[in-house]
């Protein structure tokens, strides 16, 4: 019997135009995110590689800043888009999988209102790219799989290899993917000249960051080492995998639990047993990793689409048909309930109230104090006004030591803050030890004069022969170490000249 209520094949259209309107009327958030200031401060270092990031979200930057600008809107546009087309690629692969239209759009509806989508497709960062990039791959896979040309493996290496360029995920997706054809016995695969010319391909895109890695001593290997023992907050193997339900939705695990189960075990899905494979090998990884809970994200369209096809299957039968709209008005219904507790659309009182009533957990997955927020939102707070705050304390400066001052920042957020925010007040670009700023050097600062952000008292007359409180930041809706923070200004450094101490100011995670 044919479908009768927007179950064709523009059902993906449908839902994918509709995620994209969503975003593109809710990009003010809070104000920026501390990310986006980091990678617009990137962009005006166009490198090869970043101590946190391969270059290609420094290159979309770039792109902005010199095209229709930075602007929240502008910033956020281009996740906005990457949402749109995962969603349009999920529902299309379950059609791949040889769903019906139901299946189609429910596997895109799951993918629009999973609540770590809804953080991550909200600000520019490298995330939003990377579960795009890897729900691109996948899909290419499965047609593959599916009987398509062998060839079809070069779209593979391309996508692949500027997946790479964004993030390391495609890295542990391609181990997972040669896994799963290894264990799922392809051997056809690997006879094919296509399958390794794609292998190089992707390693020919991603060879510039390697080589810019091997040129500055690895300093990634040196940041996710220090991250995993500083900050990220061990889960053990339950709490990571209760992040995981809670991160997609508790109401579609069933869905995604589903879709493993067809990947994995069912004969109608024997043509992608590969991709079954794909999830238990990465999550595998993840934990011995020490892994944040999210980082598996990009791996959940796949499920979505083949748990969307068993879903249709289970409620094809004409006494069970009616469960297809409950499910889908379930889903809507929950989705927008949730999506204020992960995305910036209310304000921070109301949002307070409103998380009493909707008790959602809402961890971070970092160790340290938490704000009044959650950390998603408060780093989107305070950075306008401490970037003001600075300003009146470098004009309250005498003439000759304005010249020579220079602004010091505890983390790449601060500094990036003053670097974006800054010249409207013709404030110096700033400098810090935290990350690729570290890479960036001193500039022309000799350590005479500085206006330094957020370090304690104690810790500063340490490194200052003269230190003068000069204001203290009042944002309590940012996180902990900038909602208070004292700002100084010190003089006369000790030990010498600031250019020839640099290295011991390095701070890598």
């Amino acid at each position: 019997m044919k479908e009768n209520w927007l179950l064709d094949r523009r059902v993906s259209l449908i839902v994918a135009g509709l995620t994209l309107v969503f975003y593109l009327m809710t990009t003010a958030g809070y104000g920026y995110f501390r990310d986006e200031l980091y990678y617009l401060a990137c962009a005006e270092h166009l490198d090869w590689g970043y101590v946190d990031q391969p270059p290609f979200i420094a290159l979309l930057a770039w792109l902005l800043r010199h095209t229709i600008g930075t602007s929240l809107f502008a910033l956020r546009l281009l996740p906005g888009v990457a949402a749109a087309l995962t969603v349009y690629l999920c529902g299309r692969m379950a059609r791949l999988f040889g769903g019906s239209p139901f299946a189609e759009g429910l596997a895109a509806l799951a993918a629009a209102v999973a609540p770590v989508y809804l953080v991550l497709f909200s600000l520019f960062t490298m995330n939003a790219f990377d579960i795009l990039f890897c729900t691109a791959i996948v899909f290419v896979v499965a047609r593959i799989l599916a009987g398509a040309p062998s060839r079809t493996w070069l779209i593979f290496g391309l996508l692949a290899g500027l997946g790479l360029e964004n993030k390391m995920t495609p890295l542990f997706l391609g181990f997972g993917l040669v896994t799963g054809l290894l264990l799922a016995r392809r051997w056809r695969q690997f006879a094919t000249p296509w399958f390794w010319a794609a292998g190089l391909i992707a390693a020919a895109l991603f060879a510039p960051h390697v080589v810019w890695q091997a040129q500055h001593g690895w300093p990634t290997l040196e940041f996710i080492a220090h991250a995993q023992q500083m900050k990220i907050a061990p889960l053990g193997i339950a709490g990571y995998l209760a992040q995981q339900a809670l991160l997609m939705h508790p109401l579609a695990l069933p869905i995604w639990i589903a879709g493993l189960w067809f990947l994995l075990f069912s004969e109608r899905g024997r043509p992608w047993r590969p991709l079954g494979w794909v999830y238990p090998v990465v999550l595998a990884v993840m934990l011995l990793q020490a892994s944040k809970p999210y980082y598996l994200s990009p791996l959940y369209p796949m499920l979505f689409s083949a748990g969307a096809l068993v879903v249709a299957d289970a409620t094809a039968w004409r006494a069970a048909r009616w469960l297809r709209p409950a499910i889908v008005v379930v889903l809507i219904v929950t989705g927008a309930a949730i999506a204020p507790l992960v995305k910036a659309l209310l304000p921070v009182d109301t949002l307070l109230v409103y998380h009493k009533w909707v008790p959602i957990p809402t961890e971070t997955g970092e160790r340290g104090r938490r704000a009044r927020t959650w950390q998603i939102f408060a780093d989107q707070f305070g950075w306008p006004d401490m970037t003001a705050t600075v300003a009146r304390v470098y004009r309250s400066l005498p003439p000759a030591d304005r010249e020579r001052a220079c602004i010091g920042a505890g983390n790449y957020g601060e500094a990036g803050a003053i670097d974006f925010f800054g010249p409207a007040y013709g404030l110096p670009k700033a400098i810090s030890g935290h990350n690729s700023y570290f890479l960036w050097g001193p500039r022309n600062c000799d350590g005479r004069v500085m206006i330094l952000i957020g370090d304690s008292r104690a810790r500063v007359e340490e490194l200052f022969e003269e230190v003068t409180p000069a204001a203290q930041m009042n944002e309590p809706d940012a996180m902990p170490s900038e909602a208070h923070a004292p700002i100084w200004i010190c003089r006369r450094l000790r030990g010498g000249d600031l250019r020839r101490l640099w290295p011991l100011v390095k701070s890598f995670g």
